[in-house]
């Protein structure tokens, strides 16, 4: 295999949206940079997002006359945490709520658009941005800034290795169709490889055998940083912490024409201008195609009723009782979420709804059909419903026979589904000081490695819409900073 080697100042691990935000900082204060992303594409799980931040003191929340403050969302946060408050880490919280606004008026600079700001009760204020006109806005916009700015951007390179002496991160070791390639790093590392939520060994270690069968949305986040500098004595924390498992719906063959749009700047005015103008009954076909894609099915339809079968039409699980957490043991890890016609017109209007983006839009069984007829099945009868599904007529009927919240009653019947349990996000990130350093286990830095995003999440909680993204561009800016100022 041949070998290359390289020196910069600073190597950035990752081309999601801490990393490009990482590397955009430690570019722009003069120093050369290197970002390395294993996949062929930029992205990481930003690209794969709602696409929500939240944040306060926006000229939108500005232009509504909303007064807020950092202080104020610091106080805020918590109340999502509820129970898990006291393992929060309260000094990253007081800088991912300062340094926000001023990260949000940057992506603004650097071309992202939004719409907002949106509710979201515990916050005492409306502080929720949606991104326009969908997630790949972000690294649309951030990997162009990045270019002008003279990143040196290598994809399909997957790092494997952190190169240390003396008890210094001085580089890694990077493998791509090349070869072998060694950089050395005369500043620093920044760790931004995401989470491990489609790492089944480092689930199975902080959550469970059972969680570690959960697949993770974005199907390369794979814990790569936390587990590279975990053999230098990082430590990471809160890694029993998930959101999910959770219940929803196969993507799309083929993507809708909402998440094909291009992040062009002058069509997400475009549509920022339409959603400030335009009357909702022409606004929500549209947002019934994001609705529709991305968002999980509401537990409410078992609370209600409706049963939970595998592709042969056989009940597995109470659905009362955690139904996500048993869907992994079932053939090809999948389901279907059955309703007779009473949950169907329960199931057409406020309050019961199938999806929700929170201040955005519901949406209902009809909205399902029209928009999603891919996981949209619909029969007169039990036994018409199971011949177009492919599933056993008497497994289905005897599945329907067990309903335990209420008798079924008379179709037509509707199966949505496939669905699949997954991991949205975990919270398990490396131990960091304020400067985003990562440290070991005695609490003192790891000399020239950083870590932002999920890979460095260092204990705080982010609960709630929103504050994922805010803290991996709020901390990949930082710890592109603090690495371009540094010394090895």
């Amino acid at each position: 295999m041949q070998q290359t080697s390289l020196e910069v100042d600073v190597i950035v691990v990752g081309g999601g949206g801490s990393g490009l935000a990482a590397s955009i900082e430690a570019r722009e204060a003069g120093v050369s940079v290197l970002l390395l992303e294993k996949n062929a594409k930029l992205g990481g799980s930003t690209a794969w997002s709602i696409g929500s931040i939240t944040s306060t003191g926006t000229p939108h929340q500005k232009k509504r006359g909303i007064v807020d403050s950092p202080q104020d969302h610091w106080a805020d946060m918590p109340s999502f945490a509820g129970d898990l408050d006291p393992r929060d880490n309260a000094e990253l919280r007081r800088i991912l709520c300062n340094e926000i606004p001023d990260t949000f008026n940057w992506l603004l600079d650097s071309g992202v658009r939004f719409m907002g700001p949106m509710p979201e009760p515990p916050h005492r204020q409306p502080r929720m941005h949606n991104v326009l006109p969908n997630s790949r806005s972000f690294i649309y916009h951030l990997s162009r800034r990045a270019q002008r700015a003279g990143v040196d951007i290598r994809t399909e390179y997957r790092v494997t290795k952190l190169l240390e002496k003396n008890g210094k991160v001085i580089g890694v070791e990077a493998e791509s169709v090349e070869g072998l390639c060694h950089v050395q790093a005369r500043r620093g590392v920044v760790l931004a490889a995401g989470d491990f939520t489609n790492d089944p060994t480092l689930k199975a270690r902080f959550m469970g055998a059972q969680e570690a069968k959960v697949e993770g949305v974005n199907q390369t986040a794979t814990g790569d940083g936390q587990r590279m500098a975990e053999t230098l004595g990082a430590t990471i924390l809160n890694g029993d912490l998930a959101l999910g498992p959770e219940i929803r719906f196969i993507a799309p063959v083929k993507e809708n024409w909402l998440r094909q749009l291009p992040p062009w700047r002058w069509l997400a005015v475009c549509m920022q201008w339409s959603i400030d103008h335009l009357p909702a009954y022409i606004l929500r076909p549209l947002m019934m195609k994001f609705l529709t894609t991305a968002l999980a099915p509401s537990t409410t339809l078992f609370d209600q009723g409706a049963i939970l079968v595998n592709q042969s039409g056989e009940r597995f699980v109470n659905e009362l009782d955690k139904p996500a957490w048993f869907l992994p043991d079932q053939p090809n890890k999948i389901g279907y979420i059955v309703i007779d016609a009473a949950l169907c017109s329960q199931f057409s209007a406020w309050p019961n709804y199938i999806s929700t983006a929170p201040g955005i839009a519901y949406a209902y069984i009809q909205d399902y059909r029209d928009n999603r007829p891919d996981v949209y099945t619909q029969a007169p009868s039990l036994e018409e419903l199971a011949i177009q599904l492919g599933m056993n007529t008497a497994s289905l009927k005897q599945s329907v026979s067990e309903a335990i919240v209420r008798p079924f009653g008379d179709g037509p019947y509707v199966a949505l589904g496939p669905v699949r349990s997954v991991f949205v996000h975990n919270e398990g990130g490396l131990k960091v000081d304020h400067e985003h350093r990562v440290l070991d286990k005695a609490g003192l830095p790891i000399a020239g490695l950083y870590a932002a995003g999920s890979t460095g999440q260092g204990g705080l909680l982010l609960k709630g819409h929103g504050h994922h993204l805010a803290w991996a561009f709020v901390s990949g800016r930082l710890a592109g900073k603090f690495a371009a100022s540094s010394r090895l």
